[in-house]
């Protein structure tokens, strides 16, 4: 006897995901059957139609209603803060030397990639590249180190943590009274964990940079602490921090950390 088929969600929408094998969970509009999303596809007031967002193609949105949506979409161009400057970051431009067109290295030919290579030799002969690797710990994170429920790459993520945080101490740079600027943020677990190291110190800001929009950020852990958290959305090619409010009030020394950070900027002293 074949199972019978999945009931959608109480008040949810009414739409089967085949791919997924399971209702839309999207809560449809009073009096409605199927979410918006779904709407058009479940042939429910088949005389709107919906059309893609051209801000954002992932999701979808009535075309009598596209003006109005596009002056509230999350997608939107937003106001640029004062801390944002562009390219401030992105290196001195010589105009004699500036490429008519870019190209990824992937499209150079053998001769190109070996000119190139020789070039960077030659720019880099003479400069001491010769790092030494200062694996280390920190006490902040053993409890949560040795939890058995831990998997490869929790472990693996938690130990570069750990060590960040051991070098930082044993550079005198985990005190009271700064400001530590996580750039490439995600979630914000770096910043989390330096918190945790310092949660008997006062005056601690964090600021968490972060170009994009991030789910599941842990930020909501620290709202009962003494410390101060703050997310800039900004693209660190663009972001001059002697424009941030709380650097100029406060006037703070600044503690720049990050965890698999790359792009315009990085490179910088």
């Amino acid at each position: 006897m074949a199972a019978s088929p999945p009931a959608p969600l109480e008040g949810g929408c009414g739409y089967f995901l085949e791919r997924k094998k399971r209702f839309c969970r999207m809560v449809p509009a009073a009096g409605r059957r199927f979410c918006g999303e779904h709407a058009g596809a479940a042939q429910e007031e088949n005389s709107r139609k919906r059309i893609c967002c051209p801000l954002d193609p992932k999701h979808t949105v009535y075309e009598d209603q596209l003006e109005k949506h596009l002056k509230k979409c999350n997608s939107r161009e937003k106001p640029k803060p004062d801390y944002f400057i562009q390219d401030i970051n992105a290196g001195l431009k010589d105009e004699t030397e500036i490429l008519d067109e870019l190209v990824p290295i992937s499209s150079l030919s053998e001769e190109q990639l070996e000119n190139l290579i020789k070039k960077l030799k030659k720019a880099s002969k003479g400069v001491n590249c010769t790092l030494k690797d200062q694996i280390m710990s920190h006490p902040a994170l053993n409890d949560v180190l040795n939890d058995p429920k831990n998997g490869d790459s929790a472990s693996k993520h938690l130990k570069q943590q750990a060590s960040i945080l051991g070098n930082m101490e044993r550079l005198n740079l985990l005190g009271p009274r700064r400001c530590f600027v996580e750039f490439g943020a995600g979630r914000g677990k770096l910043s989390h964990w330096v918190d945790i190291a310092l949660q008997e110190a006062e005056k601690v800001y964090f600021l968490l940079v972060e170009r994009v929009t991030t789910r599941f950020k842990v930020d909501g852990k620290h709202k009962n602490r003494n410390s101060v958290f703050e997310r800039l959305q900004i693209d660190i090619q663009h972001l001059s921090l002697n424009k941030i409010p709380v650097l100029i009030k406060e006037k703070l020394p600044v503690v720049g950390i990050g965890k698999h950070l790359c792009g315009v900027a990085t490179g910088m002293e």
